[in-house]
């Protein structure tokens, strides 16, 4: 039995194109023609993994992740209120929000906006 790099067996030697089986005696290319005889595959075994995220990607299907979009123009956020002083301005409320972006054993990191100077920093918790 003749000797394949991993898959090679697979695709034309001349055109590299995809081989099909026409016939049980030969796997011929849809493109130039070439040959190959299917005694030279046959015992061949071939195993792959398809992932989900390849099966989506061919069948052009959106990732099932949701991403948060921004407010729409006539939406207003509100955000929760802390009455801390804004280390810029001084003014005495910030805004602030929490999200988890370390692992989930780990504190939320907090997000401040001062309302009035719109200055911005956060801390981790």
């Amino acid at each position: 039995m003749a000797f394949y790099e991993a898959r090679d067996f697979m695709f034309c030697a001349i055109c590299g194109t995809s081989l099909s089986f026409s016939s049980s005696d030969f796997a011929c290319c849809p493109l130039c023609g070439f040959k190959r005889s299917a005694s030279e595959i046959q015992g061949i075994e071939l195993s792959y993994t398809i992932t989900a995220e390849d099966i989506r990607r061919e069948l052009k299907i959106e990732p099932f992740v949701i991403l948060e979009s921004a407010p729409k123009q006539d939406e207003t956020v509100q955000r929760a209120v802390v009455n801390e002083s804004c280390p810029k301005c001084q003014h005495p409320q910030l805004e602030y929000y929490t999200k988890q972006l370390r692992s989930a054993d780990e504190g939320q990191t907090v997000f401040y906006e001062c309302p009035e100077c719109r200055y911005k920093f956060s801390h981790n918790t």
